[in-house]
């Protein structure tokens, strides 16, 4: 296992979203691990899927394929990331690995990107003859409905049971996690 604050810079975990393919920086990335329950929340904006109990911490998960206008599709994997507010949970698909990609410092996302999107989206590239979406981390949650939010789909999101995990959870703090694919 290599702890997260080891990882070498130019390396991406690698995910598709429905036809997407998406990019973290690894440095950002806590672990990836097989959906866990999550207990919705009322109230919140529906790319927020509600919480999920990772390691003994309530996490926000976060429903990628509606955040970034993809078809909905049941996750396959939550990558778990590091964030100014805390742990962050991303409801993608499956992870194609850790590849030497990385955004180009002087190409910024394309400016037909909505505002809105720019906050999430920090740069487009290429994988494979596929547009690569390198995404940010760091963005603020949405506390507002869907209808009051802009980058929510219209079309509904598979929710993932509402049971409680029991499994033991570790005394070490987020900062602390390794990065394993969590099978």
């Amino acid at each position: 296992m290599t702890a997260v604050t080891e990882a070498p810079p130019g390396l991406s975990l690698v995910f598709g979203v429905g036809d997407l393919l998406c990019a973290l920086p690894l440095r950002e990335v806590v672990e990836t691990i097989r959906p866990l329950p999550v207990q919705p929340l009322a109230g919140t904006a529906d790319v927020l899927l509600g919480v999920s109990v990772i390691r003994g911490l309530a996490v926000p998960v976060v429903d990628t394929a509606r955040l970034l206008g993809a078809a909905a599709e049941r996750p396959s994997r939550f990558v778990t990331t590091r964030t100014g507010g805390g742990p962050l949970a991303y409801a993608t698909g499956p992870v194609r690995g850790v590849l030497p990609v990385e955004p180009d410092a002087d190409r910024p996302p394309p400016p037909m990107l909505a505002a809105s999107a720019t906050r999430i989206v920090a740069a487009v590239g290429v994988l494979d003859a596929r547009p690569l979406l390198f995404l940010s981390s760091e963005w603020p949650l949405p506390s507002a409905p869907r209808d009051e939010w802009p980058l929510t789909s219209p079309s509904p999101s598979p929710r993932t049971s509402s049971s409680t995990s029991s499994s033991p959870s570790p005394s070490t703090e987020h900062d602390e996690w390794p990065v394993h694919d969590g099978t």
